[in-house]
């Protein structure tokens, strides 16, 4: 499972770090990924992160946000500055995760709130 973490109220201008863990029967990560829903919107990614580390970014949050990645913590981060209240949302990490027999599946964290108050 994903457990998501560190979301929470900031002002405009302000920063958050969203940390999400994988555990249980996890033995091994290939792609993570951060999205969020915003009231009444579809869920869209906000940044991606390869095995091998190469990222990804919604064009919105360029420059203002970092994903990382501790693979011995089998970890996601998105660091977020200079947030925005249209960053307001519930925030979800995303990880293609495998158990082994070389099956891989789609893991979703509980979602994290982000309120960007301006």
């Amino acid at each position: 499972q994903l457990q998501a973490s560190g979301g929470g109220l900031v002002q405009a201008g302000g920063s958050l770090r969203l940390s999400c863990a994988a555990s249980g029967s996890i033995l091994g990560i290939n792609d993570m990924a951060w999205y969020r829903q915003a009231p009444g919107k579809q869920r869209d990614l906000v940044a991606s992160i390869t095995g091998g580390g190469r990222t990804n970014y919604a064009d919105s949050v360029k420059g203002r946000f970092t994903i990382s990645r501790d693979n011995a913590k089998k970890t996601v981060y998105l660091q977020m500055i200079s947030l925005k209240p249209e960053d307001t949302a519930v925030y979800y990490c995303y990880a293609k995760c495998t158990t082994g027999r070389g099956l891989w599946y789609d893991y979703w964290g509980q979602g994290t709130q982000v309120t960007v108050s301006s």
